[in-house]
């Protein structure tokens, strides 16, 4: 266990090496099953999906982002569902497209030629403000460094729980969960001053929270959120609203600057269509498809989100083998997405591969947003975020990234340890 801990990545690897598409072990009275076969996927997240409750990680991040369409099961996670999804119809993309773009512009006009910087601390900067902006209508740019370094704080002294003492550790005053509540806590600040203001203006702004604070379950109860259940969803989409985004941006850059020829035709595209410099907007976006196709497949090399759980409710049976009520599934997007039974030349960063639909390989062999009832809400506004600001920034930039590729740290997210030291190169 003491592996599992210092380097989980590696861990499962071991597993599936060993065992092949269905891994069990036992980590104290749990038992943990990795399943790694796309049609075994599929089962567990869409075929069977009624069978499941969320993994034991998200049960815990309920200390970190409460009752949120994230963590929250059953009837109300539906009704969450319902009272979110309007914020990301195909409607109010166009004005998130737009901000997109102003925010990646700020950042792009605030470099400077050969400046040293973290990589990923940038990115986080910049979806921070644009989830700020587009889901709260919020102008948190003074704040950033300080929220940046709170979510830091609660992400590294985040325990998944796998830990045999982690229900007595939680009780005791370690100085890894002192910064944990304190990082909490100074999240929890800002969102319930952007609810304060927001009540006191009595203003619809026609944002995420504007819609929070009117909506009503009409095909439920008829109520709304109570101050607690908006502080949940805010917390949640806005971390999870950045965060990814910023660890998927971060990660391609590192993959552009490893891969000079798919960089060059990823020039080659902005430059086409942004030739007179202006920002792209969402209609820009079909003339985008390499950019995207960039993104596709740094997902598939660093998907953000790197490992899926559910927990049975009842005994289960996959592959011929049962397993008793309560076992934790593991579905880990970060192996199945290079195993080369799905992806020819897995190893090579090849974003061509997605410019025609391989229809031979099975759909699950590629689920960076998760699947079925539980499939991430923001999948548009994610795909949108990044395409756009990816464009913004390498219509005029490159970035270098000196020395060996960053470790993966997988806390949460796929983040880089470390951060990512990078250069910046003017074109």
């Amino acid at each position: 266990m003491l592996r599992l801990s210092r380097d989980r990545l590696g861990f499962f690897r071991e597993m599936v090496r060993r065992n092949g598409d269905i891994s069990s072990l036992r980590i104290g009275s749990q038992r943990v099953v990795m399943l790694t076969h796309p049609d075994h996927i599929r089962d567990v997240l869409v075929t069977h999906g009624r069978q499941f409750t969320k993994g034991r990680a998200l049960e815990r991040a309920k200390q970190f982002v409460g009752e949120g369409i994230l963590t929250s099961e059953g009837e109300f996670h539906l009704r969450q569902r319902r009272l979110l999804q309007p914020a990301f119809h195909r409607a109010r993309l166009e004005g998130y497209a737009r901000q997109m773009s102003e925010w990646a512009g700020r950042l792009r006009d605030s470099w400077q030629d050969g400046a040293n910087v973290d990589v990923n601390a940038e990115m986080m900067r910049l979806t921070l403000n644009i989830v700020a902006a587009t889901l709260f209508s919020a102008d948190v740019e003074r704040e950033t460094e300080e929220i940046a370094d709170a979510l830091t704080a609660a992400f590294d002294a985040f325990d998944f729980g796998y830990g045999l003492l982690t229900p007595i550790t939680d009780r005791l005053p370690t100085p890894k969960r002192q910064r944990f509540l304190k990082g909490r806590a100074r999240l929890d600040a800002t969102i319930y001053r952007m609810i304060r203001e927001r009540r006191a203006s009595g203003e619809d702004r026609g944002d995420l929270l504007s819609m929070l604070l009117l909506a009503t379950d009409d095909e439920g109860d008829g109520t709304g959120m109570t101050d607690t259940q908006l502080r949940d969803e805010a917390l949640t989409l806005f971390v999870a609203g950045h965060e990814t985004t910023a660890n998927l941006l971060t990660w391609t850059w590192l993959l552009l600057a490893r891969n000079p020829r798919v960089e060059a035709t990823l020039h080659a595209e902005v430059d086409a269509v942004l030739a007179d410099g202006r920002l792209p907007t969402m209609h820009d976006l079909p003339a985008l498809p390499y950019t995207r196709n960039v993104l596709a497949e740094a997902m598939r090399f660093y998907p953000p989100a790197y490992i899926v759980g559910r927990r049975s409710i009842d005994t289960y049976s996959v592959g011929g083998y049962t397993f008793a009520p309560r076992t934790v599934f593991l579905l880990p997007q970060y192996l199945v997405h290079r195993d080369p039974r799905w992806w020819p030349d897995a190893e090579a960063f090849t974003p061509e591969r997605w410019a025609v639909p391989d229809e031979s390989r099975p759909k699950f062999a590629y689920f960076p947003f998760g699947a079925g009832t539980r499939v991430c809400i923001g999948e548009q506004f994610a795909w949108m975020e990044g395409t756009l600001a990816l464009a913004t920034l390498t219509r005029r930039w490159r970035v270098r990234v000196p020395g060996p590729d960053p470790i993966p740290d997988p806390i949460i997210t796929l983040r880089p340890k470390d951060g990512m030291a990078g250069r910046l190169e003017r074109r």
